[in-house]
């Protein structure tokens, strides 16, 4: 069998793929730093013969035609991509030799019009694998609102067709290989698992163990909001990305940082944030360097405006930035660098308090007290802390003048978004406390309402 190596992008939950055969290769799906991807290409001796898309992607931006060009490799879509450079357009029932590694191409609608997925033969004819991008997930599909509200309906309809054609016409060994489903919001509903076959999937995939209508109810049931940024990938994906810069941006000294602030300008710290929370520039905003940065700074950030990191190293600003032009946030205005209270230039720090659901109890059982929920609104449709208001984070921006003033508690999930949403609710005559906790623990504290019809989106 083809050595197929794996190449995660965790931050944005996808997968890109690098198929081997001898010295010959073929890359699926590369996001865009493809100095990834070189780097294992090298590291294996191979050739890329072929980087093949499954579609134009929706979530991040491709580094498939700047590894192509490169690589000097053929560029394959499937046809009807519709995008403005030269590649090679594949139809259903196309192959493509690499090696003696057969790639036949299989049209497989519903994530957009034009998705492929990709079957891998061997010589003998058998297929060993199939790549499915955001066709079969593991345990789901995926989602079919990003093309626009008059195609979801129909592409939901493909996607299950696409589905059950992979698992009626695929051997039940064949592995899959989807590009989407470790947290990327590109799937309908929650995937499971990180290696599958056909035979698996055909157990448990609704697609596969569904009825059409209700897979398709289903489906378009569980879609919520999908990041903001989605909308400018399709169109720098189609357009042919500029090739990828991941140089250090120019470094600002505490008065140019406290001036770009003052401008309105974005200022965003990556430090922990509970190291935010103890001590911050006044009007920064705190997106923690992790595996949800890119996704959620993207969801919010108004695409465009001046944006400027603080990091504490050269290394953590380099992180953000690779994490940033997988997105195409490709402009940085600067970066400052060092200890926060240096940075600060003697002015004054902001800071607010951290606690947990078990504070949050407390503060409850004192008197009345003003709580923020920022989860998104299937994670609310579960149940929420009692008395709580419901503002899903990437609505905050717009939705700050329903948040009374005085003290607020903010949670989420984990911590992470109430963070962001705690430093943008951070300003003079708002008093925030973050709770940096684990939602499962609202439960324990007894201040959970499970039952969604008497969730308040009011202070209690």
């Amino acid at each position: 069998m083809s050595a197929i190596e794996t190449i995660e992008t965790s931050s944005l939950g996808d997968r890109s793929y690098l198929a081997i055969d001898g010295e010959v290769a073929v890359v699926v799906d590369p996001q865009r730093d493809i100095d990834r991807v070189l780097e294992l290409v090298a590291d294996r001796g191979v050739r890329v013969s072929h980087v093949l898309e499954t579609h134009v992607h929706n979530d991040y931006v491709t580094g498939g035609l700047e590894l192509a060009q490169r690589t000097g490799a053929s560029y394959v879509l499937g046809a009807g991509s519709d995008v403005a450079f030269e590649h090679v357009a594949v139809a259903d029932g196309d192959v493509l030799e690499a090696g003696s590694m057969r790639i036949r191409a299989l049209h497989t609608p519903g994530h957009t019009h034009h998705h492929v997925s990709y079957a891998l033969e061997n010589a003998e004819g058998g297929v060993e694998a199939v790549f499915t991008g955001g066709s079969m997930l593991y345990g789901a599909t995926g989602r079919t609102d990003l093309v626009g509200p008059a195609d979801t309906d129909g592409l939901t309809h493909d996607q299950y067709h696409s589905v059950q054609r992979l698992a009626r016409e695929l051997p039940e060994s064949a592995q899959v290989f989807p590009t989407h489903g470790f947290g990327s919001f590109c799937s309908a509903t929650p995937t499971s698992g990180t290696a599958s076959t056909v035979g698996e999937q055909r157990k448990v995939n609704p697609a596969l163990t569904l009825t059409e209508q209700d897979y398709v109810d289903t489906l378009l049931a569980g879609l919520d909001a999908s990041p903001a940024y989605y909308v400018h990938m399709g169109p720098i994906n189609s357009a042919g990305p500029a090739p990828v810069d991941l140089s250090m941006p120019e470094l600002v000294d505490p008065a140019e940082l406290r001036r770009r602030i003052d401008a309105g300008e974005w200022v965003v710290d990556l430090r922990e944030r509970t190291a935010f929370a103890a001590g911050h520039l006044p009007d920064s905003l705190n997106f923690e360097l992790g595996n949800n940065f890119a996704t959620y700074l993207g969801w919010i950030y108004q695409w465009g405006a001046p944006l400027t990191l603080i990091g504490e190293s050269e290394e953590q600003v380099a992180t953000a930035r690779r994490e940033l032009v997988r997105i195409g946030i490709d402009e940085l205005s600067g970066a400052a660098i060092g200890d926060i209270e240096a940075l600060s230039g003697g002015a004054p720090l902001r800071s607010y308090r951290v606690s947990d659901f078990t504070g949050l109890a407390e503060a409850i059982a004192r008197g009345p007290v003003q709580i923020l929920d920022a989860r998104r609104n299937d994670e609310r449709a579960a149940g929420g802390v009692r008395g709580s208001q419901h503002i899903p984070l990437h609505e905050l921006n717009e939705r700050l003048d329903e948040v009374p003033q005085g003290e607020v508690w903010v949670y989420c999930g984990s911590g992470y978004r109430a963070s962001i949403a705690a430093s943008v609710l951070d300003r003079p005559g708002r008093d925030v406390v973050l709770v940096n906790d684990s939602y499962g623990n609202a439960a324990e504290a007894g201040i959970e309402d499970r039952s969604p019809e008497t969730v308040g989106s009011a202070n209690a």
